[in-house]
């Protein structure tokens, strides 16, 4: 099981999935290929975990550099699909960590 995978299980990608906008078109074609959102969603909810910024991401570990993750998290923010920045210390507090199969790391 990959990092992607653990820290986005299949139930919490079934219910994400349920509420995440569609990928705009593009109508001209071309661009590069879009990151797919469980990887995107994986690298949001190891910053909101590990406390590391946007710009220390491992992108090799997910795919999407810092700056797509934290623009998809600001687009499906914006969208409803994600919890305001605000509201996210519940990421670190126990029953986070037991879904993401990872003890909770203080931030104090």
């Amino acid at each position: 099981m990959g990092i992607v995978e653990r820290l986005v299980p299949d139930e919490l990608w079934e219910l994400f999935q349920r509420v995440v906008p569609e990928a705009p078109s593009r109508p001209q074609g071309g661009g590069r290929r879009r990151h797919g959102d469980r990887e995107v969603l994986a690298a949001v909810v190891f910053v909101a975990t590990s406390g590391c910024t946007w710009q220390q991401l491992p992108a090799a570990s997910f795919g999407p550099s810092g700056a797509t993750a934290h623009r998809r998290f600001a687009e499906w923010t914006k969208a409803g699909s994600l919890p305001s920045c605000t509201a996210w210390s519940w990421m670190n507090s126990a029953p986070a960590a037991s879904w993401t199969g990872r003890a909770a790391r203080s931030t104090r």
